[in-house]
């Protein structure tokens, strides 16, 4: 649902339309690092898959991070010799960076990357990007862990792989399935929002993007794979897998204390039935019962070991109105995040100040209740009491479920839009351009032309940055810089929404 504290939508998902011939729908990125042995044959190699098996126009981008061999000397005679082939250098190391900078600068549509040793088969490409291209999904990674994928590695690559997939989902509660085979691909509209918010530059990129993603409700579609390990790789186990669990621990504080505008991210989108208007049913009414029934379950055990533990040493309406306030206060939160799916901080003390008001409510039938049981009993057994209590919050749990669904966190998705926002910055130096989330219109993507190393002409509106303060996220905020565009500017004559 839309919050306060949401400062717009992405677009509605849609198929997108065949454009034209010399126009790229998919720029596979290639990152690269002092690999003069393997590149060559690897573009070679996925060049030629790309003409015999793709249906739309592609381009290969190779991303060279800071490479200190010939390796950029190839890749200049790779743009050279090959149309759909371009370069592009920087002078910093990290996959993470190099990625960010060249998706953040491309215009194609759909964005992949893969690692320069092709360990991936490519005739999972196809499968990873259709999704996307249909509208089906925002992300897509490749899986070497499905039990449908063929894998061929040596047991500690593999011991290693599963321990860090099973921490991530015991620690940031992932659900995808593997985080850092070298095989991934995301739409170009959900990437300008999403890569400002990603502060890894290296290994941990990987994982953040993909967290961050789920935790803000995007559909990651998930691919098997064929996979043969490299021999000769030249990734430093030990290294990675420390700065791996340095980013987790990172990324866990910031979800716990929800510093992360993932709001940002959440759309309602065109195609979500959930946000459909359908007579008799209400929105979202399932899954916000089911919600706060496992929350009220949970807070109801929470009050009764609290008034059984006050009760020793108060009497029973000080207890109850003890247990009750810090359990209300929990509960607030509980059904904020989860049932309600209310993510930050905007609104949290009016919405625990409300939540208090109906705690009040739950306190005078629950008080009123005991004062019904002394006046019948001059001494009722403490059974008797927790028989009375859970009654009267039964009755208050169903008038608190009314009161939030109603006051407290009510549906604002019939209200007006909040204005949609979109990454703007204009530096002094300007060298590569980023182009603004928007729908896109008509199949037009852009005759777009690279030009000594920088992206060329497009019709969507573009802010300019240097690559460097993209990477190293200097050009603005720890996030990005935003300004509000009114929900028209962006209509998209296809969507009725």
């Amino acid at each position: 649902m839309r919050t306060d504290s949401s400062p717009g939508t992405l677009p509605a998902r849609e198929h997108l339309p065949a454009g034209d011939a010399g126009t790229p729908v998919l720029d596979v990125v290639i990152p690269v690092y002092n690999e003069e042995k393997d590149l060559q044959p690897c573009v070679l190699r996925l060049h030629e898959h790309l003409k015999r098996t793709f249906p739309y126009a592609f381009r290969i981008t190779v991303a060279d991070n800071a490479s200190t061999d010939t390796t950029p000397q190839v890749a200049a005679r790779l743009e050279a010799e090959i149309p759909e082939v371009r370069s592009f250098r920087l002078e910093q190391k990290g996959r993470g960076r190099a990625l960010r900078t060249v998706w953040s600068a491309s215009d194609a549509p759909i964005l992949a990357y893969m690692d320069v040793d092709l360990s991936t088969d490519l005739n999972a490409l196809l499968p990873l990007v259709a999704p996307l291209i249909s509208g089906h999904s925002d992300l897509a990674i490749g899986s070497r862990l499905a039990r449908s994928s063929r894998v061929v590695r040596g047991a500690k690559r593999e011991f290693i792989s599963r321990t860090y997939n099973l921490i991530l989902r015991g620690s940031l509660q992932a659900r995808f399935s593997d985080a850092q085979c070298g095989f991934k691909a995301i739409r170009r509209d959900v990437a300008q929002i999403l890569l400002p918010l990603i502060e890894d530059t290296g290994w941990f990129f990987d994982t953040e993007m993909l967290v961050l993603a789920e935790r803000a409700g995007l559909r990651i579609h998930e691919v098997p794979v064929d996979w043969v390990d490299d021999p000769d790789s030249t990734v430093h186990i030990v290294k990675t897998a420390t700065g791996d669990l340095k980013g987790v621990v990172r990324v866990g504080k910031a979800l716990a204390s929800g510093s992360l505008p993932l709001d940002r991210l959440a759309r309602p989108f065109g195609d979500d039935p959930r946000d459909r208007d359908i007579k008799d049913v209400p929105k979202g009414l399932a899954r916000q019962l089911v919600g706060f029934c496992v929350v009220g379950g949970m807070s109801t055990l929470f009050y009764l070991l609290l008034y059984s533990a006050f009760r020793g040493f108060a009497g029973s309406q000080i207890a109850n109105a003890l247990a009750l306030l810090v359990s209300a206060v929990a509960n607030t939160a509980a059904n904020r995040r989860l049932t309600f799916g209310v993510r930050g901080k905007g609104g949290a003390v009016r919405h625990q100040a409300q939540g208090l008001v109906v705690f009040g409510i739950g306190l005078a039938l629950t008080s009123g209740s005991l004062a019904a049981l002394n006046a019948a009993t001059s001494d009722p057994g403490h059974s008797t009491e927790l028989a009375v209590l859970i009654a009267a919050n039964l009755a208050a749990t169903v008038l608190r479920f009314l009161l939030f669904r109603a006051w407290v966190f009510p549906d604002q998705r019939d209200e007006p839009a909040a204005s949609t926002v979109v990454a703007s910055h204009t530096p002094s130096s300007p060298t590569y351009q980023a182009y603004t989330s928007t729908s896109y219109n008509n199949a037009q993507y852009g005759n777009s032309q690279y030009d000594n190393g920088s992206y060329g002409n497009s019709p969507y509106p573009t802010d300019q940055f240097r690559a460097g303060e993209v990477a190293d996220r200097t050009w603005g905020e720890p996030t990005t810089r935003l300004r509000p565009v009114r929900p028209n500017d962006l209509q998209d004559p296809r969507n009725p929404r």
